[in-house]
């Protein structure tokens, strides 16, 4: 079951993060702009599931690749809240102020992680 949540989370979070380079690849259809759109005010729950599901999976016999893209995602997505949490909080707003600069290139990444998975063919694992 958290392997079908995951895998929608993934392409919900590729969506959000890529829009900018998806947008020119669907010329003026703007359909990428209008799913990001719809799923922007869910931006820190998809996050926080994403972000979540990538931690869990990396202590357990998850693919390791699939969950760091994941947990890079997710703390892309939850940058507000992050600075909230006690202890780790700032570590992980100055992880997350780091990947910025790749924002485009993880967002493609947890994309392709979620769709591959969705539909059975699991890169790299």
């Amino acid at each position: 079951m958290f392997g079908l949540i995951f895998n929608i989370a993934a392409i919900c979070a590729g969506l959000l993060l890529a829009t900018s380079l998806l947008d020119k690849w669907d010329g003026d259809k703007d359909i990428f702009n209008k799913a990001a759109k719809f799923l922007l005010p869910y931006n820190t729950i998809i996050g926080g599931v994403i972000f979540a599901l990538g931690v869990l999976g990396l202590f357990s016999r998850g693919c390791f690749v699939h969950n760091s893209i994941a947990v890079c995602a997710g703390l892309l997505l939850i940058t507000d809240i992050l600075g909230k949490t006690p202890l780790v909080g700032q570590l992980l707003v100055k992880a997350s102020k780091a990947l910025i600069p790749f924002k485009v290139i993880v967002g493609i990444g947890v994309l392709a992680v979620g769709l591959t998975r969705f539909f059975g063919m699991g890169l790299l694992c």
